[in-house]
C-alpha cells in the first residue's frame, strides 16, 4: 500500500498501481496450541512438523504472510557461529555440482532432472499457437509454476545435502561469484535452445538456498572470481586443453582429468592462496572485517537479483 501511494503521488507515473500477487503480512499474531489466531480471531490449525518447530525453546515468531493459496510462518532464532575446521568448494553448473573439500573427497550432486523439467516446461509453451492473451496467461502460469514446483524440490535436495555435509565435517563454504547477465543474448552466437537453457539456469536461486541455509546453521559461506577456475590446471596452474565428455588435458602434467572437478579444485584453492587478505575481488565475504550474523530469519521472502 505503501508503494501504491507513493505511485499515485508520483504525477509523472504512467499507470496506476495494481496488484500482481496479492498478499498480506500479519504483524500481530500469537500461538494456542497447535492454531495459530490472526487479527479478527481468525484460526489456522498448523501441522505436526510447523507445531513441532515453533515449540522448541528458541525460535521467535515473526510477521506471517498469507496469500491466495498458502499462509507462511516466519520465525527466527540465535545462531552460534560454527568454528569451522576445513573448506568445501563448490563448483555449480547446469547438469551438477561439484565438490572438492580441503581432505581431498570430491563428490557430484546430479541436477539433470531439473534441466529436464525446465526444457519439457518450455517445449510445451512454445507449441501454444492459439492467439488469445488471456488462455497463453492461463497456460504459460500453469507451466510456470509446474516448472517452480519440481525444480525447487531438486534445488534444496542438493542444497540441504551440501550444508548438511558441511556441518558435519565443520567446513566454510567456498563458491565463485557468478554474474551470468549479457553473456546469452540474441546475436551473440549462440543458438536458441543453448540461449533458453543457459537464461533458465538457477545457478542464483542455489547459491540463495546454500546462503541461508548455512546462515541457519552458523556455517561460514565465501566467495571467490570466477576467472579461471575452469581453465586452469588443478594441479600446476597451466592452461588446459578442452577435450570430450567435459574433461580437460593439461600439456604440461600430461593429466586428463573431470572439467568439473577441476574446477571445484581451483574455487577451493583460490581462496586458500588469497584468503581474507587476498584482492579485493577474490574475497567478498567473510574477509576479516565482516561481522558474523547472529540472528537469522527464516520464511521471509528474498528478493533475488
Amino acid at each position: 500500500m505503501a508503494c501504491a501511494r507513493g505511485a499515485l503521488k508520483n504525477k509523472k507515473a504512467r499507470k496506476r498501481p495494481y496488484f500482481r500477487r496479492p498478499f498480506l503480512r500479519v504483524c500481530y499474531v500469537r500461538l494456542e496450541g497447535d492454531e495459530i489466531v490472526l487479527p479478527g480471531k481468525v484460526r489456522v490449525r498448523l501441522n505436526a512438523h510447523t507445531v513441532q518447530v515453533l515449540s522448541e525453546s528458541g525460535p521467535v515468531v515473526r510477521p506471517v504472510t498469507v496469500s491466495a493459496r498458502t499462509i507462511g510462518v516466519s520465525y527466527s532464532k540465535e545462531v552460534e557461529p560454527m568454528e569451522c575446521t576445513g573448506m568445501l568448494g563448490m563448483d555449480r553448473n547446469v547438469d551438477n555440482v561439484a565438490l572438492a573439500d580441503t581432505d581431498g573427497r570430491v563428490q557430484r550432486l546430479d541436477l539433470s532432472e531439473a534441466t529436464r523439467v525446465k526444457g519439457e516446461c518450455r517445449a510445451t509453451k512454445r507449441r501454444f499457437r492459439r492467439d488469445d492473451v488471456r488462455i497463453r496467461r492461463a497456460i504459460y502460469g500453469k507451466y510456470g509454476a509446474i516448472e517452480r514446483n519440481r525444480v525447487g524440490w531438486v534445488l534444496h535436495n542438493a542444497s540441504a545435502s551440501i550444508v548438511r555435509q558441511a556441518k558435519e565435517r565443520k567446513q566454510a563454504i567456498v563458491m565463485e561469484r557468478l554474474r551470468m547477465r549479457g553473456l546469452y543474448r540474441k546475436g551473440n552466437g549462440q543458438g536458441r535452445d543453448s540461449r533458453a537453457m543457459m537464461n533458465s539456469w538457477s545457478y542464483y536461486e542455489l547459491q540463495r538456498q546454500i546462503e541461508y541455509k548455512a546462515r541457519w546453521e552458523g556455517i561460514t559461506v565465501l566467495y571467490v572470481s570466477a576467472r579461471g577456475t575452469s581453465a586452469k590446471c588443478a594441479i600446476c596452474g597451466s592452461i588446459t586443453i578442452p577435450n570430450a565428455n567435459r574433461t580437460l588435458f593439461c600439456p604440461n602434467c600430461r593429466t586428463t582429468f573431470d572439467r568439473d572437478e577441476n574446477a571445484a579444485r581451483n574455487i577451493l584453492a583460490a581462496w586458500l592462496t588469497s584468503g581474507p587478505k587476498g584482492p579485493r575481488n577474490e574475497a567478498v565475504k567473510g574477509n576479516e572485517t565482516a561481522t558474523p550474523i547472529l540472528r537469522v530469519n527464516r520464511g521471509q521472502p528474498i528478493k533475488s537479483s
